[in-house]
């Protein structure tokens, strides 16, 4: 294996959203045996500066591939303005539904978000002025909005759920297998030499696409159907622990 691919939430990090000591200095060791490290996550780059600090990733696939940071290059595959805001008129019809947008300039929601530092919104479906959408979030109390969501969406679209209750709304370019493509092109490695590292939905591609895949023990069934291997837990360092064991 040449580079090891993992998930942020509920794979690398403990579920205090920290980085164990243990974790930083297998990856540190990772990088001294010129393993290439790359994050691929549904958080926006500014969310995972503080653990780029701490492992140094030599890539980026962010927002699930909306937005991907390479060496000397970054990929944009955000939502056409005009495909956001019919989606988000179609949303805004169901009662209780709970809505926030990742943009270039940060998220805009129709309720308070004090952990994201989101901005209160509440002239949906239309777009603040000259923003780049990324991802459209949305969640309900509401059965309504989960029954009918394929119909909701535009032809350039595409969702997929996270923690069983919310979607994610993202342009069909953007996925993570596709920055990890893209990544793992312009650092030179193919697919078969790369290990992937998930729990969830959006991790399943990754996993079966690349040389080796691993999912945390608590992952999500259909990502632990899919996984080579399965590792110990979120808190119990699993990705350091199964990287210690069989890379090092």
């Amino acid at each position: 294996m040449k580079a090891i691919i993992v998930d942020l939430d509920r794979t690398l990090l403990r579920t205090d959203k920290t980085l164990s000591e243990y974790t930083v200095d297998i990856l540190k060791k990772c990088h001294n045996k010129d393993f290439a490290i790359i994050a691929a996550t549904a958080r926006p780059q500014r969310s995972i500066l503080t653990y780029h600090e701490q492992v140094d990733f030599d890539a980026f696939i962010t927002m699930n591939g909306a937005k991907v940071i390479l060496p000397n290059e970054v990929i944009d595959n955000s939502i056409p303005r005009l495909s956001g805001e019919r989606v988000l008129s179609e949303l805004i019809s169901i009662p209780d539904t709970l809505i926030s947008i990742e943009t270039g300039d940060g998220v805009y929601s129709n309720f308070a978000i004090p952990e994201w530092n989101s901005i209160c919104y509440d002239d949906f479906p239309n777009l603040p002025a000259d923003v780049t959408l990324y991802k459209i979030l949305a969640s309900s109390s509401d059965n309504t909005l989960y029954d009918k969501i394929d119909s909701l969406l535009t032809d350039d679209v595409y969702y997929t759920v996270a923690n069983k209750t919310l979607l994610q709304i993202m342009s069909k370019k953007a996925t993570k297998w596709n920055g990890i493509k893209a990544a793992l092109e312009v650092l030179n490695i193919s697919q078969a030499d790369a290990v992937y590292f998930g729990d969830d939905n959006d991790d399943i591609e990754p996993i079966q696409m690349c040389g080796i895949g691993v999912a945390v023990s608590n992952a999500i069934e259909a990502v632990t159907n899919a996984a080579d291997y399965i590792t110990g837990s979120n808190d119990e360092d699993g990705v350091a622990h199964f990287i210690e064991a069989n890379l090092l």
